[in-house]
């Protein structure tokens, strides 16, 4: 089979047999707020981050994603202590001395902003939502915080790079589609995200509102547009005051009876180096990666992972699968250099 036909079917399949789920990440690890908009504002400063994906290189027409997402607190005032900022002893001012003195911040509130496009040959998805969250200390180091994303998407269909006279008109695949596909639906999301300095866990549910999305007039072909639900966990390993360990995992859900599992684990020495690992499970492709980072300064850091199927077959047909991330850090008091709170 041709990689375009390849594309075709796979686009097809996952259109016409099974609910719409959102776009695959690899670096969600580091932004946990693509999945969760109870994380928005959670830190000291403006977060923002600009993330490419290329998924199956080996694929002409594979998909593509590129979000943009930017996300502050408002009214946070942790107190500049050795308990919340980097004026404690030793090399290391995130060693266990700091981790130690740990308090949760002050209830607040967070807002955020959140586009996305995704393209996968001829269909390309985009959407843009809004979030806000309120973060409530539970005790002396726990909080938790709720929030809610709000916006719309985008389905269209891009005939124009369709080879038409390749493919069979009457095949049901195709629909019968005879005119340009768009549809628009709200973007609608909720979750809980709990934090504390040891651990973290959060659930929340995306594209709450549904959608149907078909190709032609008749219903036989039609997609709808599903809740995915995520579930998050992850904790903190202190090494030593130079090394910390975050082991994570995560699932997702979506119908019909779809489950996705992904194990991560990151291992960051300094605030300053990181490496990490995560293997997927139950999408489409299972497959492992290999991610690093960097955080240059406490303005800028930049991420890549690098992904492969598990399986050599699959591995010579799609090809592996690239994803870059950088950040910037706006009004950052403190002069952290990466996340309080733990991920």
């Amino acid at each position: 089979m041709k990689p375009i036909k390849l594309i075709i079917t796979i686009q097809f399949f996952c259109l016409t047999a099974f609910s719409q789920s959102k776009p695959s990440y690899t670096q969600y690890v580091l932004n946990n707020y693509v999945l969760n908009p109870a994380v928005t504002g959670i830190e000291n400063y403006t977060d923002i981050k600009i993330s490419h994906r290329n998924q199956w290189t080996g694929i002409d027409g594979a998909p593509t994603t590129t979000y943009f997402t930017i996300h502050a607190p408002i009214n946070k005032s942790d107190l500049r202590t050795s308990a919340t900022s980097f004026e404690v002893p030793g090399e290391n001012p995130r060693g266990s001395q700091y981790w130690e003195q740990y308090t949760a911040p002050k209830a607040h509130h967070g807002i955020g902003l959140m586009a996305v496009n995704d393209k996968s040959g001829f269909i390309n998805r985009w959407s843009a939502a809004a979030s806000y969250a309120y973060h409530k200390p539970l005790g002396i180091r726990t909080t938790l915080s709720a929030g809610i994303n709000a916006g719309i998407s985008s389905v269209s269909l891009e005939r124009s790079k369709i080879n038409w006279a390749s493919l069979d008109p009457n095949d049901p695949a195709i629909g019968y589609a005879n005119g340009e596909l768009k549809k628009i639906k709200p973007e609608v999301g909720a979750g809980l995200w709990l934090y504390s300095k040891d651990y973290f866990a959060g659930i929340s549910v995306l594209n709450i509102v549904p959608g149907k999305v078909k190709f032609a007039n008749n219903n036989d072909n039609a997609s709808f547009y599903e809740p995915n639900y995520f579930l998050t966990a992850g904790y903190r390993l202190l090494l030593s005051d130079e090394l910390n360990l975050i082991p994570s995992v995560m699932v997702q859900y979506w119908k019909p009876q779809l489950l996705g599992v992904h194990a991560n684990a990151k291992l960051q020495y300094l605030d300053k180096l990181w490496v990490g690992g995560s293997y997927r499970y139950g999408d489409l492709i299972s497959g492992y990666s290999g991610m690093a980072g960097l955080n240059i300064s406490n303005t800028l850091n930049i991420s890549y992972s690098y992904e492969v199927a598990t399986t050599n077959k699959m591995r010579a047909y799609t090809g592996n699968t690239h994803e870059i991330m950088v950040g910037f850090i706006l009004g950052n008091k403190y002069g952290d250099t990466c996340p309080r709170n733990v991920w």
